[in-house]
């Protein structure tokens, strides 16, 4: 029904575009972070060892310095450009940034391929084996090597905290890494994701106690339809932990509105989430 109601008709692509062009030029407004200059940020292929295996992923950071860092899980398609060009605006916003491949212990390196998603014949059966091979325990043992890895290096400025971004099947392992590796990890950012109130006793609301920093929680419109309790839960959870939490249901925003190759993708709220999101970055992770 969204992607009907965002279909352009011939007659309209004219004006359309150009709609789209406007909105673009104030998304890069809004976030502050259009494709950094050449030169401006340094990037590298890298492997972190863990207690499981190798993680792959990239390293972006501006060149000179060192700075608060950052790592970014994407979501459930794993790692690929559109994630990388996240990345890398985020570096030229001025933070030390991993892009790390969740799947690393079955798979290396990039999933799915152009065009390809979840939704194809067969996509589902390719990510299973995958996705499978994830709990929350592994989550813990990922975010404590990669801060580990990160404290390490010259361009990660060690006395700031570190930030944690997740989307869709990640959104939850920000809250989960901040409650594991409490001392180093003061600020998360959770886009389009499910599953973050559950009954379970581990499930990620009831870990708000375990936390420092804040927190940013951008909620898909759909997702808030299918479970509309979760958000006053998140609220609860939080204000009794006394963290600050910004917990927003995205209006007219489908699952997986924010990267630019998703087909639910929405640039003037993704760009409005994005600026929350460095504006949680600066507050928590500033100098």
């Amino acid at each position: 029904a969204y992607l009907k109601r965002k279909a352009m008709t011939r007659r309209g692509f004219a004006g359309g575009a150009a709609a789209t062009i406007a909105a673009g030029s104030r998304a890069l407004s809004a976030c502050a972070t259009p494709p950094p200059e050449p030169g401006t940020v340094t990037e590298s292929e890298i492997l972190i060892p863990t207690p499981d295996g190798t993680v792959d992923a990239l390293f972006i950071h501006p060149a000179k310095g060192a700075h608060a860092a950052v790592i970014m899980w994407p979501d459930i398609h794993g790692v690929r450009p559109a994630f990388f060009d996240m990345a890398r605006r985020l570096a030229g916003a001025g933070y030390s940034v991993i892009a790390a491949n969740p799947y690393y212990r079955t798979h290396t390196g990039r999933l799915f391929g152009d065009g390809e998603t979840i939704r194809d014949e067969g996509g589902r059966d390719k990510v299973r084996p995958h996705y499978e091979a994830l709990t929350p325990a592994t989550v813990i043992t990922d975010s404590a090597a990669i801060v580990a890895w990160l404290d390490a290096q010259d361009a990660v400025d060690s006395a700031r905290g570190i930030g944690a971004i997740g989307f869709c099947m990640t959104g939850s392992w920000t809250l989960r890494a901040a409650a594991s590796v409490t001392s180093r990890i003061e600020a998360t950012a959770s886009f389009h994701v499910g599953g973050l109130v559950t009954e379970a006793e581990d499930s990620p609301h009831r870990l708000a106690d375990k936390m420092q920093g804040g927190v940013l929680i951008a909620i898909a419109e759909n997702d808030h339809e299918r479970q509309p309790e979760a958000q006053g839960a998140l609220i609860a959870a939080f204000e009794a932990a006394e963290i600050p939490a910004e917990i927003e249901v995205y209006a007219d925003a489908m699952h997986g509105w924010v990267p630019t190759d998703s087909r639910a993708h929405n640039p003037e709220q993704s760009a409005r989430a994005w600026a929350r999101m460095l504006a949680l970055f600066e507050r928590e992770l500033g100098a």
